[in-house]
């Protein structure tokens, strides 16, 4: 083998100069025909080639399985939404026994039941996070999949074949070269799957009908398996070109300076340093902002080096590019005709929304704001969010934030309504924003019981994003609602939407919302009065948990545990931040307060527990399924997920016992 033969990449050991004809390969270096060299080296050179060819036929496999999957996922949601609910004949009081239903339909419901009880609870939460087992498992079975077409059709061997004009050496041609191709080609077939999962215009969530956010945790652990593929297909190139090939280290020497060895090299550090900083660790000590924008910019370039590397297989690298362009392109442009209205001159433009600013001080927790504005538009689905950028704070940064305010369908305006607590970053200046303006506000006006809603704030939306909670809600499902924090956001619209409707006499509603202050029920006070109103429909009420009563003036007051009649609608909630509106609401709700002194504490503190709050609540339904909707911190949603995952029982679902029937749709993204 000469030097200049080792030159061209994937060249190997062919002699251009004694062939007489080239055969392309898709995807790799053409084969010069016949082979002259020695019969161990034209071996290796079948094997190299032949699974580099079936390489490539199981790329096409695995993407023809998951356009598969994603089509019949299509169908199947096309025709689940076509088919009637069907009458529902009388059932039993107090058992919720429905026998009129055939085995399909009892089959159908109890599946899933099946599926929720044993797949709902997190998985191994020190390696995977706050994750379903759902999750997991999808995840085992992609990475079994691709371990084994990582592995199939390559004939593994070793040939010890002679390094032309030095007699006595010899090179040691082993499966490790084509192996190492063929888990670098995979890692390229994966990649625009990798951008797909992290598009906010989520092709997949189009097709599948989950939201966008859910695909992350697989965007993140398919980024970990390219990560170690584009590992061991290096090292397995370095071991071959450095230790296995002779004469060293002039071999060594010649390789590692060829351009697409120097692309991939670049290629690698990039991933290597992805890697890095989308760990816990690295978003800490750089921000997520930081790594969200470094994200973009090293994943781009990646692509790019990995062209440079090896262009043969564009093929999987241009998508990946289209996808993440079109993802920025869509985005934009949704955002620009959100945006685009009259102007104050009367003609039209790209306007942001005025906001009106309530701030409520929090100095030990962080301080809450809350964000009243109407906007010209069509409505979103509830349950859905908008992501918020605050031009006179930064263009560039932008959150994702659940409007409480329920949508109105055929109206020319909607209105928005926002609350979210500073913790740090862009919500730290955005509220330290609010409260510069509000106090400029009461500098000059006489504020009205502590707060100033008159100061304002623009605001640019892009969306609406996210699933829609309602889509699937039978008109019999009992509807309970737990939330902690700024988490009532997430449920607050389920709440509105079911009270504004009629309602069945026996479906059970009830709300679990979790505060430290007895205070804070004034962020959502309106709302809550509009339930209140109407609360007939919350058959089991409301329920407000205070966690640190202590904190508050009256810490000293005797612990408050109300239980108020279904009909018991007597008394209007204001908004208010004083003591008078705590008391009010408190009348209203049913407001809990546990004395830390009985347990041997010097403060008050309630947490509702959760098992407890869905047992009763199952256990007290009359008929037909129930559906959980939560939103909170982490703890709190796994608690949830294991004890909804408890409450189904798919054996009783199958005799018609539909209370056994439990599902749980969350919103974990927000903390509190």
């Amino acid at each position: 083998m000469d030097a200049a033969n080792m030159l061209v990449p994937r060249a190997h050991i062919q002699n251009h100069s004694e062939g007489t004809a080239v055969v392309p390969h898709w995807g790799y270096a053409d084969r010069v025909v016949p082979c002259t060299n020695d019969a161990g080296s034209c071996t290796y050179l079948d094997v190299v080639y032949a699974a580099h060819d079936l390489g490539m036929y199981y790329t096409g496999i695995i993407w023809a399985t998951i356009g598969g999957i994603l089509l019949i996922w299509a169908v199947g949601r096309h025709f689940s939404r076509s088919q009637p609910s069907g009458v529902q004949l009388p059932v039993q009081k107090g058992e919720g026994v429905n026998q009129s239903r055939s085995a399909i339909a009892r089959l159908s419901r109890a599946v899933p039941a099946y599926a929720r009880q044993y797949l709902l609870p997190d998985a191994a939460r020190p390696v995977f996070g706050r994750v379903t087992r759902t999750q997991v498992l999808t995840l085992v079975v992609l990475t079994g999949y691709l371990t084994v077409f990582s592995f199939v059709g390559i004939i593994y061997g070793k040939w010890v074949t002679p390094v032309k004009k030095l007699p006595g050496v010899y090179n040691i041609r082993t499966s490790l070269g084509p192996w190492a191709d063929r888990v670098g080609v995979i890692a390229y077939a994966l990649t625009p799957l990798s951008v797909m999962l992290s598009s906010r215009e989520s092709i997949l969530s189009l097709v599948t009908g989950l939201p966008y956010q859910s695909f992350n945790f697989l965007h993140r652990w398919l980024g970990y398996i390219i990560f170690a593929q584009s590992g061991l297909h290096t090292i397995g190139w370095c071991v071959v070109e450095i230790r296995l090939y002779q004469p060293q280290p002039k071999v060594a020497v010649e390789w590692i300076v060829q351009p697409y060895i120097i692309w991939g090299v670049v290629a690698m550090i990039l991933l290597t340093l992805m890697l890095v900083l989308s760990t816990p660790w690295g978003i800490r000590m750089t921000g997520y902002e930081f790594f969200r924008k470094a994200h973009y910019v090293l994943a781009m370039v990646y692509i790019g080096a990995c062209w440079g590397h090896w262009a043969q297989l564009k093929v999987f690298l241009l998508p990946g590019l289209l996808v993440w362009f079109i993802d920025r392109g869509v985005r934009f442009i949704r955002t620009a005709l959100l945006h685009y209205n009259f102007l104050p001159s009367g003609h039209m433009g790209f306007r942001a929304a005025p906001a009106n600013i309530t701030f409520f001080k929090d100095e030990t927790h962080g301080d809450v704001v809350r964000l009243d504005f109407d906007h010209p538009q069509d409505a979103w689905d509830v349950g859905q969010h908008f992501y918020l950028s605050f031009p006179e704070s930064s263009i560039w940064q932008s959150h994702p934030f659940t409007p409480l305010s329920l949508p109105v369908y055929g109206a020319d305006s909607q209105r928005h309504s926002y609350i979210f607590r500073a913790k740090k970053g862009e919500t730290r200046k955005i509220t330290e924003l609010s409260a510069l303006r509000t106090a400029r506000m009461t500098d000059h006006e006489q504020p009205h019981e502590g707060l100033m809603a008159e100061a304002k704030l623009s605001v640019v939306l892009t969306g609406p994003y996210g699933e829609q909670t309602l889509r699937g809600l039978s008109s019999d499902s009992n509807v309970l609602c737990v939330a902690g924090g700024t988490g009532i956001t997430y449920v607050l619209p389920v709440l509105l939407d079911l009270a504004s409707r009629p309602q069945s006499s026996n479906r059970h509603i009830s709300l679990v919302w979790v505060v430290r202050r007895r205070s804070d029920i004034d962020w959502v006070a309106p709302e809550l009065a509009v339930l209140k109103r109407k609360c007939p429909n919350l058959r089991t009420g409301m329920h407000i948990y205070v966690t640190r009563a202590a904190e508050e003036q009256d810490a000293t007051a005797p612990a408050i545990s109300e239980k108020r009649t279904v009909n018991d609608c007597s008394k209007e909630i204001e908004p208010s931040s004083s003591d008078a509106s705590s008391a009010s609401i408190s009348s209203a709700l049913s407001v809990h307060g546990v004395a830390k002194a009985d347990l041997g504490l010097n403060h008050y503190q309630a947490r509702p527990d959760l098992g407890v709050v869905v047992r009763d609540f199952v256990a007290g339904t009359i008929s037909g399924t129930t559906d959980v909707y939560a939103s909170g911190p982490g703890e709190m949603i796994s608690d949830l997920r294991g004890i909804i995952a408890g409450a189904n029982k798919g054996g009783e679902v199958w005799k018609g016992v539909d209370r056994w029937d439990v599902r749980l749709t969350c919103d974990d993204r927000l903390e509190w």
